[in-house]
């Protein structure tokens, strides 16, 4: 009673969503890592590879401090076995939740039953996982990313309407493997596919970096003489390929046609200076919502089995008009 009394009281302080309803939880949670008056929460991050991870990291640890929750955090520098290790090491502690961003989509079952075995609930944010065993996690936070490439593509087919014969478009995938990169093209491929001159010439991992996007951009300009668009899978990327596409003596934005996703404080400021023409917003301030989250969760109460976050898209006109007031 005393720990469903200080969620009450948590809930309601984090200022987060109230519309929680409509799936089902069958167990809570027996860890006891921050004692009775504190939930502990062992967070497990992607890593630092972008302006947008950056941000997401920063939401997370300052509404665990407003929430009063004892967030054990851990940098898996992109790479799965360092996320499986630090859930098992959270198991090990007895925290009282379980949140992470996967790396990678597969490969998870193992570490998520060991969790559900030690009665630990575990949260999804920002990227899915492929598990055919939904109870071997309560809830998955975060933006559709389908969608998200949806909305590059239908802007881009809208764009291209006026123009005569083939467009060459160049992808900058985001890290292979990972949910965003998967949903992300499919989006991007089912959207074009309404009008057969758009056309994928080429497509490449930058892992999400500006560095990795700016390299393979290199590639592309030097394979690819005639490139008309650009589709990064997040800013960071389409920034690199800004750098890329300058050196080369081409004008980003005009030359070259750039689509991007995130909208982070520096892809904005390039879209407000017509270096981008489009961006599609994907938010990382999932902190409060995470630590609602949580303390439902901890508590046995129901939550939805997907929350997904409320985004919208820029052109460079938008971007101009709220840039000042963006949080990241």
């Amino acid at each position: 009673m005393f720990r469903k009394s200080f969620v009450a009281v948590i809930a309601a302080t984090t200022l987060a969503l109230t519309a929680c309803g409509g799936g089902s939880d069958t167990g809570t949670s027996g860890g006891s890592g921050g004692g009775d008056d504190t939930i502990t929460m062992g967070f497990a991050q992607v890593g630092a590879e972008s302006g947008w991870r950056t941000a997401n990291t920063k939401s997370i640890q300052e509404a665990a401090e407003a929430a009063g929750v004892d967030l054990k955090f851990s940098d898996a520098q992109q790479k799965q076995e360092n996320q499986i290790k630090a859930i098992r090491s959270y198991i090990q502690q007895q925290v009282d939740v379980i949140a992470f961003s996967p790396v990678v989509e597969s490969g998870w079952d193992t570490v998520l039953k060991e969790a559900k075995d030690a009665n630990i609930p575990v949260i999804l944010t920002d990227r899915a996982v492929d598990s055919a065993d939904t109870s071997l996690y309560k809830t998955f936070l975060g933006s559709d990313f389908i969608e998200e490439g949806k909305k590059a593509g239908e802007w881009l087919v809208e764009d291209s309407a006026s123009t005569e014969g083939p467009v060459n478009i160049v992808e900058l995938q985001g890290t292979t493997g990972a949910a965003p990169a998967i949903d992300r093209k499919e989006g991007f491929e089912a959207a074009i596919a309404a009008d057969p001159d758009l056309t994928i010439v080429e497509s490449q991992t930058g892992d999400f970096t500006r560095s990795g996007g700016k390299q393979v951009m290199e590639a592309f300009l030097k394979n690819t003489p005639d490139i008309d668009v650009v589709y990064a899978h997040n800013d960071d990327m389409g920034l690199g390929a800004i750098e890329a596409i300058e050196a080369a003596g081409k004008v980003p934005g005009k030359d070259i046609k750039i689509i991007t996703v995130d909208a982070v404080k520096d892809g904005m400021t390039a879209l407000a200076d017509g270096k981008i023409n489009f961006i599609v917003e994907c938010n990382p301030l999932l902190g409060e919502q995470l630590m609602d989250l949580a303390a439902k969760v901890v508590a046995g109460e129901e939550v939805p089995a997907r929350v997904v976050t409320e985004e919208t898209t820029f052109t460079p006109e938008q971007a101009k008009e709220v840039l000042a007031s963006r949080e990241y």
